[in-house]
């Protein structure tokens, strides 16, 4: 189950509906639009159901605080959005960290190397996300750009990163781009002009489209390595079917289902299938 606000959108219950048919589990993965006022009720009930399922914008930081337990990258992070039933206790677990890992390493083939700098766009749960990730690349520095400098501060000040107040110090010298804002689910808006790239800068757009986002197609016709959020999308999905099942999904019947049209290693250095996650107590 996937909770969301909205929700008809998401491609989640398409991939992960594939990756319960190609493992022969007789399970129904749907997403349920839950507005902030009856969330706490609705994950009564799903507890009461025994239940597990995904959570996407805006619950993930409200559904931390409302676990019973956390996995220590959720606790870190301070934002769920895999969650399952243990008895009668509400876990919380967030797989956006290692989803992002996952993508980045697909895309440049390596971490990015000590003394070399990131600039992240966003100060909310997924740029928390990215942050907790990028603390695992030793000596990189991360400049964090967000409309509210304030909570550029906070964000930053939780992780070592340094808060800038323009998006241009944010790129100054930056061997990795990251947009972890909303800008872009139109389709045609983009968060930075790629003119302003440095060069030979690799970019990832956290938000995804069905023809990827402008963003990503502009900065690639510039000349930059680009992804956008699909191959997160789908591996923090991934990983999330491991929590819930104790075994990796078909990754490749996800990739299918979610964009037929996309080829999985189009553009990707590597594969995306990263370590396996470290074992968890059972739904």
């Amino acid at each position: 189950m996937l909770l969301g606000h909205p929700v008809a959108h998401s491609l989640s219950p398409r991939f992960q509906s594939a990756a319960l048919r190609a493992a022969g589990l007789d399970v129904e993965y749907t997403a349920l639009d839950v507005t902030p006022a009856a969330l706490t009720e609705t994950l009564r009930q799903l507890v009461a159901e025994g239940a597990a399922g995904n959570v996407t914008v805006p619950h993930k930081e409200t559904l931390a605080h409302l676990c019973d337990r956390q996995t220590p990258v959720a606790e870190h992070v301070g934002a769920v959005n895999t969650f399952w039933v243990d008895g009668k206790t509400l876990v919380g677990d967030n797989t956006d960290v290692s989803g992002f890992a996952g993508a980045a390493l697909a895309l440049r083939g390596e971490p990015v190397s000590p003394g070399n700098r990131v600039a992240l766009l966003g100060a909310g749960g997924a740029a928390a996300a990215v942050l907790m990730a990028i603390a695992d690349w030793p000596g990189v520095e991360v400049h964090v750009w967000n409309r509210s400098a304030e909570r550029a501060r906070a964000l930053a000040g939780r992780f070592g990163a340094q808060a800038v107040a323009t998006a241009e110090e944010a790129l100054d010298d930056s061997s990795l781009v990251v947009n972890a804002t909303s800008i872009g689910l139109d389709g045609v808006s983009q968060p930075i002009d790629v003119a302003r790239l440095p060069q030979g800068a690799d970019v990832i757009d956290l938000v995804y489209g069905p023809n990827e986002t402008a963003w990503v197609r502009a900065a690639r016709a510039a000349g930059h390595r680009a992804m956008d959020g699909l191959a997160m999308l789908i591996e923090q999905g991934a990983l999330a079917f491991e929590r819930w099942f104790g075994m990796a999904p078909d990754r490749d019947a996800m990739w299918r289902a979610a964009a037929p049209d996309r080829n999985r290693f189009n553009g990707i250095k590597q594969p995306i299938d990263p370590e396996p996650p470290p074992p968890l107590p059972p739904p």
